[in-house]
This record gives C-alpha cells, sequence and structure tokens, in this order.
C-alpha cells in the first residue's frame, strides 16, 4: 500500500501544480525522484511530526492541496492540536497518509501503535476516513482525495485482503445472507478476508467498506431491513468500539443489537510480539471472530 501511495502521489505532482508533499523522514527515499522533479513541492521537514500538520495548514491557506504522511500516532496522536487547530479550526483541507495502522509496527514497540487514531478523529467534524483493504483501492481513493478539498484521512497498513474491492460507494455486500438470516457482519478494510473464513457456517450478510467516515447509514439501515434480525457485528482494525454510535444512529429507527470487535479497549498489550499476537491478543484473528460471531448470532 506504501508503494502505491507513493507511486500515486508522485504522479500527481507531475499533473496537479496545486498538491504538495510535505514529510517527516518517513518514506522520503519513496519520494526522492519526485523531489528532483519537484522540489518546491516535496517538503521534507525532518522529525517535526507538529510542525508536519502546520506547514500542511499553511500549504493549505495559500491554496495548495498537502499531502502529509508518517506513522499513524505521529500523523494523528501526537501533532493532534495541530490537526484540530491548523486544519480544522482554519477551515482548511489537506490528506494525511498513514502507516502502521494499529500495530503493524510492533516489534518497535507501544510508541509506533496508534490503535486509537479514528477514534480520535472522531472527535473532530467533516473528516472523510478512508481505511483500504488491498493496494489496488488505495489509488482510487486517493486520487479521489487529491482532486477534492476537505480533509481526509488514508489509514494505510501492511497486511491487507488478498482481493480488491470496490470503494466509494459505501457499503458493499460481499455475501449475502438469507431473508431469514441472523444479522449482518460490517468488516472494515483489511479484516474482510478474516471475517468471511469466519462467517462461512453462519448465515449472516457480510457487507465491506473502506469508507468509515462518512459511514454509510443509509446503507446499513438498508442491510439490516433485509436481512431475518436487527443484529450487527462491525469488525474494525482499530479501537472496538469506534463506530457503535454511527450504528446507532443508523438503526435509530429500530430495535437492533450490535457488538463491535476491535482493538480492546479494556487491556493493553505490552509484550511487543508480533502482528499476528497482537491479533489473537485483541480476538481479531479468525478464530477470535468466529468466537465472537457465533456468541454474537447464535444466540
Amino acid at each position: 500500500m506504501r508503494d502505491t501511495f507513493a507511486e500515486t502521489v508522485s504522479a500527481a505532482l507531475d499533473t496537479d501544480p496545486r498538491l504538495a508533499v510535505v514529510l517527516a523522514d518517513i518514506s522520503a527515499d519513496r519520494f526522492a525522484r519526485a523531489a528532483q522533479r519537484h522540489p518546491d513541492r516535496v517538503i521534507n521537514l525532518g522529525i517535526r511530526e507538529q510542525l508536519l500538520i502546520g506547514a500542511a495548514g499553511g500549504l493549505a491557506l495559500a491554496g495548495m492541496r498537502p499531502v502529509a504522511h508518517t506513522f499513524a500516532p505521529f500523523l494523528i496522536e501526537r501533532p493532534f492540536e495541530q490537526v484540530k487547530l491548523d486544519l480544522g479550526h482554519q477551515g482548511v483541507g489537506a490528506v494525511l497518509v498513514s502507516i502502521g495502522a494499529s500495530y503493524d509496527g510492533a516489534h518497535y514497540g507501544r510508541t509506533h501503535m496508534a490503535p486509537g487514531d479514528v477514534a480520535l478523529l472522531d472527535t473532530l467534524p467533516d473528516w472523510t476516513v478512508q481505511v483500504p483493504g488491498h493496494a489496488t483501492e488505495v489509488e482510487r481513493l486517493l486520487r479521489d482525495a487529491l482532486a477534492g478539498e476537505g480533509n481526509v484521512y488514508v489509514r494505510l497498513t501492511e497486511r491487507g485482503n488478498a482481493a480488491a474491492r470496490p470503494v466509494g460507494a459505501g457499503l458493499v455486500t460481499v455475501r449475502a445472507g438469507s431473508r431469514r438470516s441472523a444479522g449482518v457482519v460490517v468488516a472494515v478494510g483489511p479484516m474482510l478476508d478474516r471475517v468471511l473464513a469466519a462467517t462461512e457456517d453462519l448465515d449472516v450478510t457480510v457487507a465491506y467498506t473502506a469508507t468509515v467516515r462518512p459511514f454509510d447509514r443509509e446503507g446499513l439501515n438498508r442491510l439490516v431491513a433485509q436481512a431475518g434480525h436487527a443484529d450487527v457485528l462491525v469488525v474494525e482494525p482499530y479501537l472496538a468500539g469506534t463506530s457503535a454510535h454511527e450504528v446507532a444512529e443508523a438503526l435509530g429507527d429500530r430495535r437492533h443489537r450490535q457488538r463491535s470487535l476491535g482493538v480492546r479497549r479494556d487491556t493493553e498489550v505490552r509484550g511487543y510480539g508480533t502482528p499476528a499476537d497482537h491479533d489473537r491478543a485483541h480476538g481479531l484473528d479468525t478464530e477470535g471472530i468466529a468466537k465472537a460471531a457465533r456468541d454474537f448470532f447464535l444466540v
């Protein structure tokens, strides 16, 4: 996904004079050629993340379309005051592209983990949040983001699905349940393959989305109306319950049950380990999702 991001933005720099890339050392090698072609629009500030967002805000105020990039905790959490004030409060737009996801860089320790990034952005209005599940999806989402005006967060990961899915059209049904199905599972981005494997023996509708904000409330309401039960399981690759309020809003016109799977809120995994170790600890591996789905739907 990171290679696709760098290739897409580098090519766009050649055709769109509004674009500027702001880096904090991370991925500078991937933009080296673009920097040679556009030395005034590929800016590496070094490891200064607050300045990264502040500079992006300044470029936006000057009429540019900035793209800021680094690891998720350094892009959203560390400079959150600048994200809130220099972008949101100023009423200007930028494209923030992160790598590392919740714990892709588990071997670096807690400093490089950011399971709360999407929940944190949820405290601010008018953000588009994209969580692609395959490298091919990245290009489509990025092209739309680069051509836009508002604030967009694109959350990249090293671990995606085996195949790309349609993006940009809200919830997409990947596996349809029967009219008497147990409910709906919403799989976000890179969680889809695990969700499909975990629910293969359940009569449920599995829907996919790479766009989590704005959330497709109408689409979820429609899927629930088609299912036999208004029961919804959301499987997210970040903090559990991040989209619970969106489900509640989507289904405010009907009685429903919902459960959220994601990075656990009740514990912190202090062993560095591997991303797969963290998946198991948070119940986000196939076996953990399968158990949670059975416990939720087969009651």
